[in-house]
């Protein structure tokens, strides 16, 4: 079954894009339409604050699940050795694990609208990983900030690189010293 499968047919591989594109345009849609007008604010704040923390996510995900932890390590291993195959996590898993540790956490903290609004910011970062991330191994060309990109993340696939996390920004790497930009500190001579 495709759909379970690590390794995707199209259909699979593009229904990440579908589901999580209607997705995000239906949670804007209810909560501009259907929410309370006066929580329209804390509706964005939420939805970036979801936007934030999916960034800070992704890189935590990729830098130490990725590339730290069996059986992870090894299906990501398969990517590094064939980025142009569709490989990536299963719809039927990434869902219910961004409902499970997004929506309800945040449902029992809070309300349905404001579970939604951040879960909005979320899906959309992942959503703009997954299309930057398809971009910089399937698309050719493309506009300055997509060539930093696939420079960016063409580094981190070259053999034995480490570093250079994010796929959709370079923030967090910036923030960890994982970006390899740095040239490593000059010993102290009188140490």
């Amino acid at each position: 079954m495709e759909w379970f499968s690590l390794e995707h047919g199209r259909t699979a591989y593009r229904a990440d894009f579908v589901l999580y594109a209607g997705l995000v345009i239906t949670l804007v849609i209810v909560l501009i339409v259907n929410g309370p007008r006066l929580r329209l604010p804390e509706f964005g704040a939420l939805a970036l604050t979801g936007l934030v923390g999916w960034s800070l996510i992704e890189y935590l995900l990729h830098r130490f699940v990725l590339h730290g932890l069996p059986p992870f390590r090894g299906w990501h291993a398969e990517h590094h050795r064939r980025p142009q195959a569709l490989l990536g996590v299963p719809t039927v898993l990434s869902a219910p694990l961004i409902a499970a540790f997004v929506y309800l956490p945040a449902l029992l903290l809070s309300d349905a609208w404001s579970a939604g609004a951040l879960s909005l910011g979320v899906l959309a970062g992942y959503l703009a990983y997954s299309v930057t991330h398809h971009a910089t191994h399937h698309w050719h060309g493309g506009n300055a900030w997509l060539k930093r990109r696939k420079r960016w993340h063409a580094l981190h696939h070259h053999a034995g690189s480490a570093g250079r996390y994010g796929v959709s920004t370079v923030f967090w790497d910036h923030v960890f010293h994982s970006d390899e930009s740095k040239p490593p500190p000059v010993p102290d001579a009188g140490a």
